[in-house]
């Protein structure tokens, strides 16, 4: 062979090495993901490989959407219950002082009874209250 040749070789091979490198490069840096394998396994899904598929990555703010509604969905759902346990103890409080009133005022009803004060005051000898004999009287005054 002639130095020429080894030249138009050289040239060749070279232009080969280079498109070859070049798509080379080409599959290594294309940005989609490789293609996951058919078997999911539970070291992929703790080792968090899941979570960089296309999928995950396409829709990551539905997923923290969702998140976000389900959080407020529980807050809610814990103020709720926290405000009915409050009512349901305000209405034994109320209840409780309803029949305290109700058990006052009979008391005191029965105490005071027209025929309870007369029989104190038969008991109490030393008493200058008594019963009326007659009946009161009307004054009239003329104008």
């Amino acid at each position: 062979m002639t130095d020429s040749g080894m030249k138009k070789d050289n040239k060749e091979t070279g232009t080969e090495t280079k498109e070859t490198r070049l798509q080379l490069l080409k599959k290594q840096a294309t940005e989609s993901d490789p293609k996951p394998s058919p078997t999911l396994t539970l070291r992929k899904i703790l080792g968090g490989d899941i979570l960089y598929g296309e999928l995950v990555r396409s829709q990551i703010w539905v997923i923290l959407l969702i998140v976000l509604f389900t959080i407020i969905y529980v807050a809610f759902r814990y103020q709720c219950q926290q405000d009915m346990i409050t009512i349901d103890k305000l209405q034994t409080q109320l209840k409780d002082a309803k029949y305290k009133a109700l058990s006052s005022s009979s008391t005191l009803t029965e105490r005071y009874r027209e025929s309870r004060v007369l029989e104190l005051l038969r008991l109490n000898n030393d008493s200058l209250l008594h019963i009326a004999e007659q009946p009161p009287y009307i004054i009239i005054i003329d104008e």
